[in-house]
């Protein structure tokens, strides 16, 4: 199997497969494909692996692409500006991303909910109490909007974040929340009451444009229906 990213702001990934070999992706994440993939859908994961998966920001049904003959290639699209981050996971190994941060992944990966426990962080982490876990072996690619930063966070080094910008994170890192300090700093920032912190050891990666902020920047110019 082999992949290579195109593209700078509207990424897409074209993953070429031999005979026998089969990357899957939530619905309509496909763009194109040669004629010897073959197209499955189905609930992964039965359905309570189908429910999970929704309230982590997936479909509940999956489409496997599996290559029938020689070589065949299918190409996966971001649905929204940002980059498309490659993730080679081993054994027991997963990432922690964002709602609808899953593009495509190998056969062998595993897309599972993650239940965020601290009650602050679900409820003020900006991404509510559920996550989405994807879990190793094999090769996963996940989309993030705008352009991405990572950090390499030291044990006990400490990093405060507006919450919509924390895109994906190792499981070694502790997610948790605090309150901004000072009435004039959550009055005139523009922060709100909380940031995201963000203690290592492990790596964040994280987005200068969360999709959210883009919408609400996009609402004054949307044309409005008036009443006759």
């Amino acid at each position: 199997m082999q992949y290579e990213i195109r593209g700078t702001i509207l990424q897409t990934v074209e993953v070429t497969l031999e005979a026998g070999e089969s990357v899957y992706t939530q619905s309509g994440g496909m763009a194109w494909m040669s004629a010897n993939i073959d197209m499955t859908s189905g609930m992964k994961g039965g359905l309570m692996g189908a429910l999970g998966r929704a309230m982590s920001g997936s479909s509940i049904f999956l489409v496997d692409y599996t290559c029938k003959a020689d070589v065949g290639k299918v190409t996966f699209a971001a649905e929204y500006p940002g980059h498309i981050l490659p993730l080679q996971l081993g054994a027991g190994q997963y990432m922690i991303a964002q709602k609808d941060a899953f593009l495509a992944g190998e056969s062998t990966v595993k897309l599972e909910i993650f239940f965020q426990r601290k009650l602050g962080a679900g409820l003020f982490g900006g991404e509510g109490f559920f996550l989405q876990k994807i879990n190793g072996p094999g090769m996963a690619w996940v989309q993030l909007s705008g352009e991405i930063t990572e950090y390499n966070l030291g044990p006990g080094e400490n990093l405060r974040v507006d919450p919509g910008h924390v895109a994906m994170f190792e499981p070694t890192v502790s997610f948790d929340i605090t309150m901004v300090k000072g009435i004039t700093n959550i009055l005139f920032a523009g922060e709100g009451l909380f940031l995201a912190s963000l203690t290592g050891p492990g790596r964040i990666w994280l987005q200068s444009m969360p999709i959210v902020n883009l919408a609400r920047r996009l609402i004054p110019y949307l044309p409005i229906k008036r009443g006759s």
